[in-house]
């Protein structure tokens, strides 16, 4: 991008998204510090109930998918995510109150539903703000808010759980979407067009930007405007249904019973648990920066993508293999954390690829909302795994999940990677994109 083009964006777009996100995977991920930490023995919860309690929010997560997509591109995604903050806080401080497993799955159905639409929202919002050549670079740092929310989530829970209970954990951490749903009432814009603060420059810039991308799209993409079910009939967005499946499988496995898994292995406190924790979610911010940036680099997407996922997969049978060592099974969970969200950048990227704007919104809320029903399969099964089989033949089927979402990607269509042409003007050292063509 030209040098002088201001900046301003990256800053009064991105880091509210980003904070909006953290608080959403805050709440999302906290009760996998809960269950060790009193609430099941408290609850009297059995591992495939507490398995069903982390997934089935991600059924409640299915319904706004599409609807939130589609509000962003035609609505205002801005008071989506305010409304979703509002509710997020009241879900999350009631289930600090539940006496049985029955609240307790109601309540985290009900935040499911009042999440769903925030990621095609979010990634709805960055595609308004941000060009093709940006938009890698801008996904990942949204894409950041998992990593850097587990580094907040996962020693703040600790303490919180060993100083007080399990039940402030929900209190506490409920309030802090009350304080952010102020800050992004009044600091965040849907478009370059609607926000005040953006100067002249900046404003012609992505304006021109983006309405040329679109008007490209417009004529090369395999979709155009069309009712829904063009997008379930078209055979690339529904292969990255089935790879997110799989994908989010191995991923919320692996997140939701990280905690578990900790505690197991070391035999340590809620807040050495917490603090050993930290290192997979630092090693998640570098897997996603360091990827991002070679599928910006080189525009081989669905390369980076299998990648990404096969060495997760070898991560989590090396954990298994040596699981009598607690220092190399340490490390192979962190190898785990570093590839955790190393695919999703490239990943979100393809989706505007294959899609003009208009689909793209509906499409990333379908890719996103059928394939995190994988979500809720990957918790739940590791729980009943783990309570008929053990824990390591649990890992070994979440290791199998992305081994599947691996191989999906073979299938995907060239148009999906891009062409980088290095030798542009113009483009800052930074290369310009271009769509490859089949």
């Amino acid at each position: 991008m030209d040098s002088k083009i201001p900046n301003a964006r990256w800053f009064r777009v991105i880091v509210p998204i980003m904070i909006a996100c953290i608080i959403s995977f805050m709440d999302r991920v906290n009760i996998s510090f809960a269950l060790p930490g009193g609430m099941e023995s408290d609850l009297a919860i059995t591992s495939q109930m507490a398995g069903l309690a982390g997934g089935i929010f991600f059924i409640g997560y299915l319904f706004l998918q599409v609807p939130g997509g589609r509000i962003a591109v035609h609505g205002s995604g801005r008071k989506f995510i305010a409304y979703s903050l509002a509710v997020w806080a009241v879900v999350s401080i009631l289930t600090g109150f539940v006496t049985n497993h029955y609240q307790l799955l109601f309540l985290r159905f009900v935040l499911g539903v009042s999440e769903g639409g925030m990621l095609p929202v979010v990634l709805t919002m960055v595609s308004n703000w941000f060009p093709e050549r940006e938009i890698g670079r801008a996904n990942a740092f949204v894409m950041m808010f998992a990593p850097i929310g587990g580094m907040f989530t996962a020693p703040l829970s600790g303490f919180i759980i060993n100083a007080l209970d399990w039940r402030w954990l929900f209190f506490l951490e409920g309030s802090l979407s009350a304080v952010v749903l102020i800050m992004w009432w009044f600091v965040i814009s849907d478009r370059p067009e609607e926000a005040k603060w953006l100067s002249a420059k900046e404003r012609d810039y992505l304006v021109t930007e983006l309405s040329r991308e679109r008007a490209e799209r417009m004529l090369d993409a395999p979709v155009t405007n069309a009712p829904l079910k063009a997008v379930f009939l078209n055979k690339g967005l529904m292969k990255l249904v089935a790879l997110n499946f799989f994908y989010q499988t191995g991923d919320y496995g692996y997140t939701l019973w990280l905690p578990t898994i900790l505690k197991n292995l070391t035999g340590g406190n809620m807040a050495s648990v917490g603090i050993l924790a930290i290192l997979p979610f630092i090693a998640t911010t570098a897997g996603i920066y360091a990827i991002s940036t070679l599928s910006d680099r080189t525009g081989k997407r669905r390369l980076l993508i299998m990648i990404s996922l096969f060495c997760f997969a070898a991560g989590l049978v090396t954990s298994v293999i040596f699981r009598h060592d607690v220092l190399i099974s340490y490390l192979a969970l962190v190898v785990c954390g570093f590839f955790l969200k190393a695919a999703t950048s490239p990943f979100w990227s393809i989706p505007g690829r294959i899609a003009v704007p208009e689909v793209a919104g509906g499409a990333r809320g379908v890719i996103n909302g059928l394939g995190n029903l994988g979500g809720f399969c990957g918790p739940y099964l590791v729980g009943v795994m783990i309570f008929f089989y053990g824990q390591s033949a649990a890992v070994c089927m979440l290791a199998g999940s992305l081994i599947i979402a691996g191989l999906i990607t073979l299938t995907l269509p060239k148009e999906c990677d891009v062409e980088v042409n290095t030798q542009a003007k113009g483009a800052a050292g930074k290369g310009v994109i271009k769509v490859k063509r089949a």
